[in-house]
């Protein structure tokens, strides 16, 4: 958001989920203020006046996914974002990527023309809300400081994992030891830090191979890979199959 990104809404058309990503905000909802963080949802929808506030020195960064339909309310409820007609509230969850992995599908497929891409939005809306009722944390508690690092890790070889080769390297750039930085994986992840790296690279190869056309070795050298032996047996690793196959589909 804006450092001075503000919202003040009397209405509004649809019924709307959003999470904080990263950074601090005020919600004001209900007549009740909510202060706003990483991990923080909260919902609102027609004939509820809403404002949210950007706070500027650590501003915030969103997902929102605006919706309607007759189970809108049901979804609403059922993850403890209503608490009554048109009573919004907003909660914190745990497992904050889990939660934006599926925005990130949904902006992706959204983005897609295919007669399947309106089926496979409403499949992923109904999971988002299933992952919010599942990550809930208890009222009044507050998201581990240790998950706050593991997100800012994350989004940090998001960001930069073309030129990160070892989890020394990510973990010295993220001001932590390699030895918490493999800590924070085994507490919040499905897979260590190298194999996330490299599952982050390995995506990013795919799409070379895929939509680009490029050939193995060119893949190889762009990741600056020793040989391309050496990138096909990293790539077979996290997907099971030689980066050969998916370089012929992309012909």
């Amino acid at each position: 958001m804006r450092p001075e990104y503000f919202v003040d809404r009397p209405d509004f058309p649809y019924y709307a989920v959003e999470v904080v990503a990263e950074g601090e905000g005020l919600l004001t909802i209900n007549g009740r203020q909510h202060a706003l963080s990483a991990g923080s949802v909260f919902a609102y929808g027609p004939r509820t006046p809403h404002a949210i506030r950007n706070r500027a020195d650590h501003g915030m960064r969103k997902y929102y996914l605006d919706f309607v339909g007759t189970r809108a309310a049901n979804l609403l409820r059922a993850a403890g974002l209503t608490t009554g007609v048109k009573k919004y509230s907003a909660i914190g969850v745990g497992g904050l990527h889990e939660l934006t992995d599926v925005f990130e599908m949904l902006i992706r497929d959204a983005s897609d023309n295919g007669p399947m891409v309106a089926s496979i939005c409403e499949s992923l809306t109904q999971l988002l809300f299933l992952k919010i009722q599942q990550l809930k944390l208890p009222e009044g508690s507050e998201m581990p400081k240790a998950y706050t690092t593991y997100e800012r890790v994350r989004r940090h070889v998001d960001e930069h994992f073309l030129h990160l080769y070892t989890v020394q390297e990510v973990a010295h750039q993220c001001d932590i030891t390699p030895v918490y930085l493999s800590r924070l994986f085994g507490r919040f992840s499905d897979c260590g830090a190298y194999q996330f790296l490299m599952r982050r690279k390995m995506n990013y190869a795919a799409g070379l191979l895929m939509n680009e056309g490029l050939l193995v070795k060119e893949v190889a050298q762009r990741l600056q890979f020793a040989d391309a032996f050496q990138f096909s047996r990293s790539f077979k690793r996290v997907y099971g199959v030689p980066p050969t196959k998916l370089s012929s589909m992309g012909r």
